[in-house]
């Protein structure tokens, strides 16, 4: 389980058009937003990155870098970019189901064809967004066993006004065996 303002576990990602993200190298701004989506298969995905597309803009100008990240294979990963309309952010793909459940995220296994008549991959990760701080610590996560009901951009973006101006601390640090 990663804990709030502790160390995440470092990401060494392969991304679309580029060679990697490595979210150590990630110091400069204030925050990386971390977006982990199902993949291809998933109607509500490619809702939620599109939406994160066009509010990309006020993220940057609160010096949030995004990522976009599943463990769909390279083709995949282009073809959802494509989808969502080349969006001003990175996609990555391959993520190990290992480093996944690293950080938290549930893995389900594959169930055929989806809504949109795309095969589910015989296993992927569930939804997470996680906020880290440049110095590579936990701000906030969101972790889902489903696909429904994620964390709304918009409010993340009032949730980072506020953290910044009042300098909030992440909370949910204590971590004691009840």
């Amino acid at each position: 389980m990663i804990i709030p303002r502790q160390k995440v576990p470092d990401l060494n990602i392969s991304l679309l058009d580029q060679e990697k993200y490595i979210l150590s190298s990630q110091t400069k701004g204030k925050f990386n937003l971390l977006v982990f989506y199902r993949g291809l298969h998933c109607p509500l995905c490619l809702d939620y990155l599109t939406e994160l597309k066009y509010l990309t803009y006020e993220f940057f100008k609160r010096k949030t870098k995004i990522i976009a990240i599943s463990s769909d294979n390279e083709d995949r990963a282009q073809q959802m970019y494509n989808k969502i309309g080349r969006p001003d952010f990175p996609i990555g793909y391959n993520l190990p189901l290992s480093t996944a459940s690293a950080w938290g995220l549930y893995i389900s296994e594959g169930r055929g064809k989806t809504s949109v008549g795309i095969e589910e991959p015989a296993k992927f990760s569930e939804p997470g967004v996680f906020i880290i701080r440049t110095d590579q610590t936990l701000y906030y996560a969101n972790i889902q066993t489903m696909v429904f009901a994620r964390p709304s951009f918009k409010g993340l973006l009032q949730a980072l006004d506020f953290a910044i101006e009042k300098n909030y601390p992440a909370r949910g640090e204590y971590v004691e065996n009840f």
